[in-house]
């Protein structure tokens, strides 16, 4: 059966955006993204977060730290009951400093493959799910996916959520 989604951009929407977050001792949940998270999973939605990490091409961390901070979030959520389905994360950059991630990837967004590999992974239903994102690239991955995108511009993330779920 398939189900409506939700796919975040982690930086700047679910984490506060300090550039190339990659230590625990750096992370910071944004302002109701916890409970924005926990909201969806109640309602029965997917829940991803699609992320570009150029940091890895640009040799400022590795994928183990990507990896780590994103269990650490999960740890996080289980806390108070709620999960992140599953991250999705893009280490390519044409312009990076290491030759093993230096090139073009259709899994950086604006590219939509990030959006696309977790349709292929999980029972996505395209019409009822969007994309909440801080910047152009996001948007464009989601147009380009063919779902809506949202610009999160700061605040309380349950409270955007909500506007978008439920507008009256």
């Amino acid at each position: 059966m398939l189900k409506p989604a939700v796919f975040f951009d982690r930086d700047g929407v679910l984490n506060v955006e300090k550039g190339y977050v990659y230590q625990i001792s750096d992370f910071e949940w944004i302002d109701g993204a916890q409970e924005a998270i926990k909201y969806l999973n109640q309602k029965d939605y997917l829940v991803f977060v699609v992320t570009n990490q150029s940091g890895i091409a640009r040799n400022y961390y590795s994928e183990e730290d990507v990896i780590q901070i994103h269990q650490f979030m999960n740890s996080e959520l289980k806390k108070i009951d709620a999960k992140i389905n599953e991250f999705f994360y893009s280490p390519w950059h044409p312009e990076g400093m290491n030759k093993d991630y230096e090139r073009v990837s259709h899994l950086r967004k604006p590219s939509p493959g990030m959006l696309e590999l977790a349709q292929t992974k999980w029972p996505i239903n395209k019409t009822s799910s969007f994309l909440i994102g801080d910047q152009i690239t996001d948007l464009s991955a989601a147009e380009n996916f063919g779902i809506k995108g949202y610009l999160y511009e700061g605040g309380n993330v349950l409270d955007f959520l909500k506007k978008i779920l439920e507008p009256n």
